[in-house]
């Protein structure tokens, strides 16, 4: 046992002891808290008084024996020589003059021979005779050498209520009060162990030595087993009252009253306020509740509440948190500490528990812990009445571990699903039924909702306002608000084209249509639509209310504006659901996020962000968003050329079942890819015309976000099915998105294959500056690759190289193995053979180049004859050819073939 020294307290005991050696009589009374070292000090003080030859008898109380007649000097004569110490012949003579006198004078005389130290622990356990017996020892041999050494706790009563004061009326009596050691005493006492480590125990502690001695024990000095049966003796050492108060204070874990503790400890205040007392001076309780005070703050160490509520039986655990939750709602406390101990009580029988546990997992949620709020909804799950409740709270769920668990989100609204294909729920839950499907973009499963919601006629005004009540929606539609969801991002609301099989609802003079909340603006407020989009990226903070609607602000500004523009919005966002440890929405921003890159021919960028994104989901189930995701990476693999990986992130279809929803298309569409790069082209055009048959029924069909038409133009031509392929091509040019300039030069480039020799260089051209302009790299390679392969069969073989040059260069940079093998087979970059220099001009040269250098060298590089340059750049074939010779003697190089494929076309002045 490792000994904490008290060198002023030992003086003291040493003073007394040298008097008793000199034949002066002494009095010690001891005080200190449960586990302050009270029964060590007096053993340290019986060792040393056996050291100086002093005779020592030592006895001890115990609540078990207090009632137990002469206990006390039973001990101490059977600790004497044989027969050295009388006592009464009956209990009933213990307070008998004559036994009190017989038994001081036998202390005297053993006095005589050697000094007599009489060590007696724990008096407030002593039974009352024999207490009576010590005090009157200690008034008749003043004068003998005698040391009576006492200890006692100063929370405790004694059962002679006098004794303390008749003790405190003698002359040669001395009280030492044991404390707690201070923090500058534990560093003294470990000298092994750094200031920190030394900090760390004692606030674990509190200075306790019997608790600090408990931490030793356990591994690293962490609170432990032997730390928290520590603490439970401390509990059943501070009186009746304590392991009863401990048990209220852990359920409690927070400030309480006394009176409150009272009642939870089945006991009475002045008990509780004399317990608490204890508990605090033994240094168990947290340091912001010392005593005095009228609230006590808890346990000083979760390991100590941990012990405190692992050592109680389960029923009676579970009553008095039962009995908390009770006291904390009559005495007007907030509802998550209500709830939290219904659901620490797994307690749902109180009528009032199904509200209170739904308004404190909504507060839980505000405050940014949807896992309490999880926990708190799964045990109102328990309590709800009849289907529509339950539904109700299921919803409910599915929102909030959206955050977290997209597989579980999307999984848990199939109870209420079914309930509400079969008709058993009331209109306030069929309208955020619908509501919560269509935020996870199962367009035809919401659209069911709505149907029935419609037909059972539950859309009149108050109906209406209810569900939107229920569902946290501002206004009557299931589908308007969207926590205040700006208008701009709903794109149209109409109903799909198809008439007869779209999934909208006619109801209050609206149609409603689920895909609204997926869709684009329409044409002429794309504009607008953009810019308020960025507005209010800008305003905007990452919350549960704002998911979807930064969401579809970033879709918006990616497919309207931009995939550079829209990239560090999306990486902001994605950065902000990593940050608050939000896996759930961290797939969806990290899905834009490697939409965004993908859109740019950042491929690598790509499929490591959505690999990231994966990783972080929860591995259980299956999700419709992780498939989306999926895909996504599937898809950049697979122009990668890394077809094995992207087959192997293929296996997260969609659920059985959620066919009907948006991040089902991207699944598709990455399936249909990888069929397409694997030679199955009947697979991937299977794939392409259901995203189409799809986008149509929705109202989706936007080529900017789902180009279904080229790639089933693809997947023809590869079949041999040109005119097929060249009317799906012909129909996306008519589209609203003809003039987007990817959608057009993705077309464009499909289509020049169909096209006579002479048209189809004049095509690819068109195809190569929009998609220069488009800022995708990756489609730019495949175009100048394809416009490289026409020059050449034109016969222009100098043009046909360097064209080949800038795309295998683009490929390499978008890390399309496969595109680069194919453009120059077996080119590495290293060698100087066809397509390539190994003297490339310096980065410095290339800077001294002027504006209108640069623009015309920057066509060159694509391609581009020099009429065709002055064409494009409004001057003469003259001035191109001056500028052309003043890049090749600034770059210091031989002409055309030798011109930098890096050239930057921003930097060039030129459109992207």
């Amino acid at each position: 046992m490792l000994p904490f020294r008290r060198a002023e307290e030992m003086s003291v005991s040493a003073a007394l002891l040298d008097g008793c050696a000199e034949g002066k009589a002494g009095l010690l009374f001891v005080e200190g808290a449960v586990g302050c070292g009270k029964s060590e000090f007096l053993e340290t003080v019986a060792a040393q008084a056996e050291d100086r030859g002093a005779l020592v008898l030592r006895a001890g109380g115990a609540a078990a024996e207090r009632g137990r007649r002469l206990g006390i000097l039973r001990r101490l004569a059977a600790d004497a020589p044989p027969g050295s110490l009388p006592l009464p012949a009956s209990p009933d003579d213990a307070e008998d003059p004559l036994a009190l006198r017989d038994f001081a004078v036998a202390v005297r005389e053993l006095s005589a021979t050697a000094p007599v130290v009489l060590c007696v622990d724990d008096l407030h356990h002593v039974d009352e005779p024999s207490t009576r017996h010590l005090l009157h020892l200690a008034r008749e041999t003043r004068r003998a050498p005698l040391l009576l050494v006492l200890t006692a706790s100063p929370h405790e009563h004694d059962s002679d209520p006098l004794l303390r004061t008749e003790l405190l009326r003698l002359p040669h009596f001395v009280r030492l009060r044991l404390g707690r050691l201070t923090p500058d005493a534990v560093r003294a006492a470990l000298p092994g162990r750094t200031g920190a480590e030394a900090a760390l125990l004692h606030e674990a502690s509190g200075g306790n030595p019997l608790l600090l001695r408990a931490l030793l024990q356990d591994p690293e000095g962490r609170p432990g087993d032997a730390y928290g049966r520590a603490v439970l003796t401390c509990l059943h050492r501070c009186g009746p009252a304590g392991p009863r108060l401990g048990a209220a204070i852990a359920v409690l874990d927070g400030p309480a009253t006394p009176a409150h503790l009272a009642r939870l400890g089945a006991t009475d205040e002045s008990t509780a306020v004399r317990a608490l007392a204890a508990l605090e001076d033994a240094g168990l309780l947290a340091p912001d509740g010392p005593h005095g005070r009228r609230r006590h703050h808890g346990l000083r160490h979760p390991a100590a509440r941990a012990a405190v509520l692992d050592g109680l039986d389960p029923a009676e655990r579970s009553a008095l948190h039962t009995e908390a939750a009770l006291l904390a709602r009559a005495s007007g406390a907030p509802d998550t500490e209500v709830a939290g101990q219904l659901l620490a009580a797994r307690d749902t029988h109180p009528e009032w528990a199904l509200p209170v546990l739904r308004s404190a997992a909504d507060q839980h949620v505000a405050e940014g812990d949807p896992d309490r709020a999880v926990a708190l909804l799964r045990l109102a799950h328990e309590a709800c009445p009849d289907a529509t409740s339950r539904a109700e709270v299921d919803i409910r769920l599915g929102v909030v571990l959206g955050r977290t668990d997209p597989a579980a989100a999307e999984h848990r609204l199939a109870a209420p699903l079914a309930a509400a294909g079969a008709g058993q729920l009331a209109p306030q839950a069929l309208a955020p039924l619908a509501r919560a499907l269509a935020a996870q973009g199962r367009i035809d499963e919401s659209a069911g909702v709505l149907e029935r919601l419609a037909a059972d006629g539950a859309r009149a005004d108050g109906a209406r306002a209810g569900g939107a009540r229920a569902a946290g929606i501002p206004g009557g539609d299931p589908l308007d608000g969207l926590s205040a969801f700006p208008r701009w991002a709903t794109g149209r609301r109409s109903a799909p084209a198809e008439s007869g099989t779209g999934p909208a609802v006619r109801a209050a003079g609206t149609t409603v249509h689920p895909a609204a909340l997926w869709a684009l603006p329409v044409e002429a407020e794309e504009g607008a639509a953009a810019r308020s989009a960025e507005l209010f990226l800008r305003g905007a903070t990452l919350a549960e209310g704002t998911v979807e609607p930064l969401a579809q602000a970033l879709r918006i500004l990616l497919y309207l504006d931009g995939a550079a523009r829209a990239l560090p919005w999306c990486e902001e966002f994605t950065d902000q659901a990593a940050r608050r440890g939000a896996p759930g929405w961290l797939a969806v921003f990290a899905g834009l996020t490697a939409e965004a890159r993908l859109r740019l021919g950042d491929l690598p960028g790509a499929a490591d962000t959505a690999g990231e994104a994966l990783r972080s989901a929860p591995a259980r189930g299956t999700s419709v968003l992780l498939s989306a995701l999926a895909g996504t990476r599937a898809r950049a693999l697979t122009a990668m050329g890394r077809l094995e990986e992207a087959a192997a992130a293929l296996p997260r279809p969609a659920p059985a079942g959620h066919t009907g929803g948006v991040h089902a298309l991207a699944h598709l569409r990455a399936r249909g890819h990888h069929a397409l790069a694997t030679s199955r082209f009947h697979a991937a055009l299977g794939d392409f015309l259901d995203i189409g048959r799809h986008a149509k029924r929705w109202g989706l069909d936007r080529p900017r976000v789902l180009p279904w038409r080229t790639d089933a133009a693809e997947a023809l031509l590869r079949l041999g099915e040109a005119h097929q392929a060249e009317r799906f091509l012909a129909d996306q040019l008519t589209t609203r998105d003809a003039a987007d300039p990817w959608v057009r030069g993705t077309s464009l480039r499909l289509r020049a294959s169909l096209r006579e020799p002479r048209e189809r260089q004049a095509m690819l051209a068109k195809a190569v500056d929009d998609l220069q302009r488009s800022g995708d790299t990756y489609e730019l390679a495949r175009a100048m690759a394809d416009f490289g392969q026409a020059l050449r069969e034109a016969g222009e073989p100098a043009r046909a190289a360097m064209v080949n040059r800038k795309a295998w260069h683009l490929a390499k940079t978008c890390g399309a193995e496969a595109l680069r093998e194919r453009i120059l087979p077996g080119h590495t970059g290293d060698d100087t053979g066809e397509g390539a220099r190994a003297d490339a001009p310096d980065a410095g040269l290339v800077a001294t180049l002027s504006e209108s250098e640069r623009r015309v060298a920057l066509l060159a590089v694509h391609g581009h004859t020099n009429r065709e340059i002055a064409k494009r750049l409004y001057i003469t074939v003259s001035t191109v050819e001056q500028h052309l010779t003043r890049v090749y003697r600034k770059l210091n190089i031989p002409g055309r073939q030798a011109l930098p494929v890096d050239l930057d076309p921003a930097a060039a002045g030129v459109p992207v």
